[in-house]
């Protein structure tokens, strides 16, 4: 399997001294995924827990809605220049009676900053959404979702060595963890961490909490939307999009979630003050 992370030589400067040595990186490489030997999409990703990831992406477009839909998934043959299997291509074979998505409507390229720049329209991208999160009654107390982006964090050991990975992580409504996933791309790590729940048979994700080491875009409500999840928390900033979004699938939304302090943008009957 392709590594996490990897060394540069580099020159360090501080003040008036300057140095040579290595420096961590986080990999960025690309990930395709065929659906019955079709190719369908291109992302640039941070190698590890691919098939999450599939699983995930999958499920955001709306292609499947359980584990059962996907009959098998497998790294196809894709060499590098020493004959190497790059483990860059992924084949997924959906299960008899699921409707393979269209290569010609649906194929785009997705770098590891946006997960949805291919996408034809903007109603494209707002699917009816099977695991509307609306009816999920689940309280979180302020206290715990609080402590939640530190516990993310504490986690992220990829970010340790090179501070250029996004993080998201699935939690029970007391703090529970129960998936995390990094990744370069903020859509990409959040796809890992809902193809995992794909994958353990969990969606929708009744009762959760997801949540994201950046902002919360468009694409990452939309996911979470369509795995059912009722709260999503963001360390920074939503978009005006990702709140209209929230609000229109009854998603409590949270942004600025620092210390003790949050502001909660939509769905603020789920949040318990203490």
């Amino acid at each position: 399997m392709g590594r996490v992370t990897t060394r540069r030589p580099i020159v360090r400067v501080t003040g008036d001294q300057s140095s040579r040595r290595p420096d961590s990186l986080a990999v960025e490489e690309p990930l395709e995924i065929r659906v019955g030997g079709v190719a369908l999409t291109v992302t640039m990703r941070t190698p590890g827990a691919d098939f999450d990831l599939v699983h995930g992406f999958l499920l955001a477009e709306g292609v499947i809605r359980h584990r059962d839909e996907i009959a098998a998934l497998r790294y196809c043959d894709g060499k590098d220049d020493d004959g190497v299997n790059t483990y860059n291509v992924v084949d997924v074979a959906l299960a008899p009676g699921v409707t393979p998505p269209s290569a010609t409507d649906r194929s785009f390229l997705m770098s590891s900053a946006c997960g949805v720049c291919g996408k034809t329209s903007l109603d494209d991208v707002r699917t009816r959404n099977v695991h509307r999160p609306a009816d999920d009654a689940v309280i979180v107390a302020a206290s715990a979702l609080s402590d939640m982006p530190d516990t993310l964090r504490a986690r992220q050991r990829a970010f340790d060595t090179t501070g250029g990975l996004h993080a998201a992580g699935l939690f029970g409504p007391d703090g529970t963890v129960f998936a995390v996933r990094e990744d370069v791309g903020r859509h990409n790590a959040v796809d890992k961490v809902l193809g995992w729940a794909v994958r353990e048979n969990l969606v929708p994700l009744r009762e959760t909490v997801l949540i994201v080491s950046g902002r919360a875009s468009f694409e990452l409500v939309q996911k979470s939307v369509t795995a059912g999840v009722p709260v999503l928390g963001a360390v920074s900033a939503p978009s005006s999009l990702a709140v209209d979004v929230a609000a229109d699938n009854g998603t409590t939304l949270v942004g600025f979630l620092r210390g003790n302090a949050m502001n909660v943008y939509t769905g603020a009957d789920r949040i318990k003050i203490d």
